[in-house]
Protein backbone atom coordinates (compact mmCIF):
# COMPACT_ATOMS: atom_id res chain seq x y z
CA UNK A 1 0.00 0.00 0.00
CA UNK A 2 1.35 3.30 -0.73
CA UNK A 3 1.21 6.82 1.13
CA UNK A 4 -1.62 9.16 -0.12
CA UNK A 5 0.94 11.71 -0.30
CA UNK A 6 4.45 11.50 -2.24
CA UNK A 7 7.39 11.12 0.49
CA UNK A 8 10.30 13.55 0.43
CA UNK A 9 13.96 12.07 0.52
CA UNK A 10 15.47 12.45 3.74
CA UNK A 11 17.81 14.81 4.23
CA UNK A 12 21.22 14.62 3.20
CA UNK A 13 24.03 13.93 5.78
CA UNK A 14 25.64 16.81 6.31
CA UNK A 15 29.09 17.39 5.30
CA UNK A 16 30.58 17.08 8.21
CA UNK A 17 29.21 13.61 9.09
CA UNK A 18 30.18 11.65 5.80
CA UNK A 19 34.15 12.39 6.30
CA UNK A 20 34.65 11.30 9.89
CA UNK A 21 32.42 7.91 9.25
CA UNK A 22 34.52 7.42 5.90
CA UNK A 23 38.01 8.36 8.21
CA UNK A 24 36.49 5.57 11.20
CA UNK A 25 36.31 3.34 8.28
CA UNK A 26 39.35 3.72 6.46
CA UNK A 27 40.68 3.81 10.05
CA UNK A 28 39.19 -0.09 10.57
CA UNK A 29 40.51 -1.45 6.93
CA UNK A 30 44.19 -0.01 8.11
CA UNK A 31 43.43 -1.66 11.60
CA UNK A 32 42.93 -5.24 9.58
CA UNK A 33 45.50 -4.75 6.38
CA UNK A 34 48.22 -4.10 9.51
CA UNK A 35 47.32 -7.08 11.18
CA UNK A 36 48.68 -8.99 8.45
CA UNK A 37 52.32 -8.08 7.12
CA UNK A 38 52.29 -9.70 3.44
CA UNK A 39 49.02 -7.37 2.79
CA UNK A 40 50.99 -4.43 3.41
CA UNK A 41 53.82 -5.51 1.28
CA UNK A 42 51.72 -6.12 -1.71
CA UNK A 43 50.53 -2.63 -1.42
CA UNK A 44 53.94 -0.77 -0.86
CA UNK A 45 54.73 -0.93 -4.28
CA UNK A 46 51.47 0.58 -5.18
CA UNK A 47 51.78 3.44 -3.06
CA UNK A 48 50.63 7.06 -4.93
CA UNK A 49 48.09 4.96 -6.64
CA UNK A 50 44.11 5.97 -6.55
CA UNK A 51 40.93 3.81 -5.72
CA UNK A 52 37.32 5.19 -5.61
CA UNK A 53 34.56 2.95 -4.11
CA UNK A 54 31.40 4.51 -5.26
CA UNK A 55 27.96 3.09 -4.23
CA UNK A 56 25.90 2.52 -7.66
CA UNK A 57 21.65 2.53 -7.63
CA UNK A 58 22.00 4.31 -4.24
CA UNK A 59 17.89 4.66 -3.40
CA UNK A 60 17.56 8.37 -3.85
CA UNK A 61 14.93 7.96 -0.63
CA UNK A 62 18.23 7.59 1.34
CA UNK A 63 20.90 10.06 2.28
CA UNK A 64 23.36 10.49 -0.18
CA UNK A 65 26.37 9.11 -0.41
CA UNK A 66 29.55 10.25 -1.54
CA UNK A 67 32.42 8.68 -3.09
CA UNK A 68 35.01 7.09 -0.77
CA UNK A 69 38.45 8.14 -2.50
CA UNK A 70 41.10 6.67 -0.95
CA UNK A 71 45.44 6.69 -1.57
CA UNK A 72 47.79 4.07 -0.88
CA UNK A 73 50.53 5.22 1.24
CA UNK A 74 54.14 4.49 1.04
CA UNK A 75 53.51 2.41 4.20
CA UNK A 76 51.46 -0.25 2.62
CA UNK A 77 48.34 1.47 3.79
CA UNK A 78 44.98 3.42 2.77
CA UNK A 79 44.08 7.55 3.54
CA UNK A 80 41.04 8.83 2.35
CA UNK A 81 41.47 11.69 -0.24
CA UNK A 82 39.63 14.36 -0.42
CA UNK A 83 38.50 14.12 -3.79
CA UNK A 84 39.03 11.71 -6.67
CA UNK A 85 42.63 10.87 -7.40
CA UNK A 86 43.46 11.86 -10.92
CA UNK A 87 45.81 9.93 -13.32
CA UNK A 88 47.10 6.71 -15.01
CA UNK A 89 47.16 3.53 -12.59
CA UNK A 90 44.16 4.46 -10.24
CA UNK A 91 41.00 2.14 -9.90
CA UNK A 92 37.43 2.84 -9.60
CA UNK A 93 35.32 0.17 -7.78
CA UNK A 94 31.36 0.48 -7.76
CA UNK A 95 29.65 -1.88 -5.93
CA UNK A 96 26.12 -2.39 -6.67
CA UNK A 97 23.74 -0.75 -3.59
CA UNK A 98 20.56 -0.49 -4.95
CA UNK A 99 19.41 -2.73 -2.11
CA UNK A 100 21.54 -1.65 1.11
CA UNK A 101 20.03 -3.81 3.47
CA UNK A 102 20.40 -6.80 0.93
CA UNK A 103 23.88 -5.61 0.79
CA UNK A 104 24.48 -5.24 4.55
CA UNK A 105 22.79 -8.64 5.76
CA UNK A 106 25.31 -9.88 1.99
CA UNK A 107 28.16 -8.81 3.56
CA UNK A 108 27.47 -9.92 7.00
CA UNK A 109 26.88 -13.37 6.09
CA UNK A 110 30.02 -13.02 4.17
CA UNK A 111 28.55 -12.74 0.61
CA UNK A 112 30.46 -10.50 -1.79
CA UNK A 113 28.68 -8.10 -3.14
CA UNK A 114 28.28 -7.70 -6.95
CA UNK A 115 31.36 -4.83 -8.08
CA UNK A 116 32.36 -3.72 -10.75
CA UNK A 117 35.92 -2.80 -11.27
CA UNK A 118 37.64 -0.50 -14.13
CA UNK A 119 41.36 0.76 -13.94
CA UNK A 120 44.70 -0.47 -13.35
CA UNK A 121 44.56 -4.33 -13.87
CA UNK A 122 47.38 -4.86 -11.28
CA UNK A 123 45.64 -3.00 -8.84
CA UNK A 124 42.82 -4.25 -9.70
CA UNK A 125 44.47 -7.69 -9.06
CA UNK A 126 46.16 -6.95 -5.54
CA UNK A 127 42.46 -5.60 -4.63
CA UNK A 128 41.15 -8.65 -5.54
CA UNK A 129 43.77 -10.43 -3.20
CA UNK A 130 42.83 -8.38 -0.51
CA UNK A 131 39.12 -8.95 -0.52
CA UNK A 132 39.76 -12.80 -0.83
CA UNK A 133 42.91 -13.28 2.01
CA UNK A 134 41.96 -10.88 4.62
CA UNK A 135 39.36 -10.81 7.41
CA UNK A 136 39.06 -9.31 10.22
CA UNK A 137 39.37 -11.37 13.08
CA UNK A 138 36.71 -9.62 15.90
CA UNK A 139 37.70 -12.71 18.07
CA UNK A 140 41.22 -11.26 18.96
CA UNK A 141 40.30 -7.76 18.93
CA UNK A 142 37.53 -8.16 21.64
CA UNK A 143 39.62 -10.74 23.56
CA UNK A 144 42.08 -7.36 24.39
CA UNK A 145 38.99 -5.93 25.65
CA UNK A 146 36.87 -8.21 27.71
CA UNK A 147 39.47 -11.23 27.74
CA UNK A 148 39.48 -14.39 25.74
CA UNK A 149 36.34 -16.18 27.44
CA UNK A 150 33.72 -13.10 26.77
CA UNK A 151 35.53 -13.04 23.43
CA UNK A 152 34.56 -16.33 22.21
CA UNK A 153 31.12 -16.37 23.60
CA UNK A 154 30.84 -13.20 21.94
CA UNK A 155 32.18 -14.43 18.46
CA UNK A 156 30.42 -17.21 18.72
CA UNK A 157 27.50 -15.21 19.31
CA UNK A 158 27.86 -13.03 16.65
CA UNK A 159 28.39 -16.38 14.06
CA UNK A 160 24.93 -17.73 15.20
CA UNK A 161 23.79 -14.17 14.38
CA UNK A 162 25.42 -13.96 10.92
CA UNK A 163 23.85 -17.47 9.95
CA UNK A 164 20.75 -16.61 10.98
CA UNK A 165 20.73 -13.20 8.98
CA UNK A 166 22.42 -15.04 5.76
CA UNK A 167 19.43 -17.61 6.12
CA UNK A 168 16.76 -14.90 5.77
CA UNK A 169 18.35 -12.98 3.16
CA UNK A 170 18.47 -16.46 0.98
CA UNK A 171 14.44 -16.88 2.00
CA UNK A 172 14.17 -13.13 1.41
CA UNK A 173 15.61 -13.37 -2.31
CA UNK A 174 13.84 -13.81 -5.50
CA UNK A 175 14.62 -16.81 -7.00
CA UNK A 176 15.02 -17.11 -10.74
CA UNK A 177 12.49 -18.81 -13.22
CA UNK A 178 14.00 -22.54 -13.71
CA UNK A 179 15.79 -22.45 -10.21
CA UNK A 180 14.25 -24.66 -7.05
CA UNK A 181 13.45 -23.09 -3.85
Amino acid sequence: MSAPWPMPPLPALTPLLMPALQDRLVLLINHVLSREPVACQRLRPLAGRGLTVHLAGWPSLLPAVPDLALGVTPAGLFERLDAAPAGAGGLRIEIDASNPAKLALGVISGGAPGVTVQGDAAFAGEMHWLMDNLRWDIEDDLAGIVGPLAARQLAQFGRVLRGTLSGLVQRASPTSPGSSA
